[in-house]
């Protein structure tokens, strides 16, 4: 099966335009070798040389403090990396950028038996623990973690069929 007809059954927005294959016509052609960091600075390089996705001398670092992020603490010693990783998946599926800017895996290597799902918002000084599991007795029930979240980064927002009835606020009309 090819890419092209792979994503054909998808909606438009649902497909990232890089990840799609370039028709011969419209590759752009190399890069200017002279486009170095400082003939940029000099402003000796067009715009379009300036966004170019294949030149690494273009690339701009991520700027993580825009948003709501997660930190997930596992216990690396009990093997809860791939509940971890699972836990992160899920949630960045529910929560897609800009709710959740940033979802980070952290081993606890110095607590045994840790799993912790942390909430850090950009306006508070310190991020709220949203579940642990020594004190809730075992490990998140995701619809119950998604809840949770939800709560605090969008609380209007329906979680579907893992939501509990009556605990999604409806908008007023």
């Amino acid at each position: 099966m090819s890419t092209t007809g792979a994503t054909s059954n998808l909606k438009q927005a649902d497909v990232c335009q890089d990840c799609l294959p370039e028709p011969e016509a419209s590759r752009k052609p190399e890069p200017d070798q002279n486009a170095t960091p400082e003939l940029r600075s000099q402003g000796q390089v067009s715009a379009k040389q300036e966004e170019d996705v294949e030149d690494p001398s273009t690339f701009k670092p991520l700027d993580l403090g825009i948003g709501p992020a997660i930190t997930i603490e596992y216990c690396d010693r009990c093997r809860w990396a791939p509940r971890a990783s699972w836990t992160a998946t899920e949630l960045f599926l529910t929560f897609p950028s800009p709710a959740i800017t940033s979802i980070t895996l952290t081993p606890a290597v110095e607590h045994s038996g840790r799993f912790r799902v942390w909430l850090k918002l950009p306006s508070e000084s310190e991020a709220r623990l949203m579940w642990d599991r020594k004190i809730e007795g075992g490990f998140p029930e995701l619809k119950v973690l998604k809840q949770r979240i939800r709560n605090v980064v969008q609380p209007n927002q329906s979680l579907g069929h893992s939501d509990k009835p009556g605990t999604a606020v409806v908008p007023s009309s």
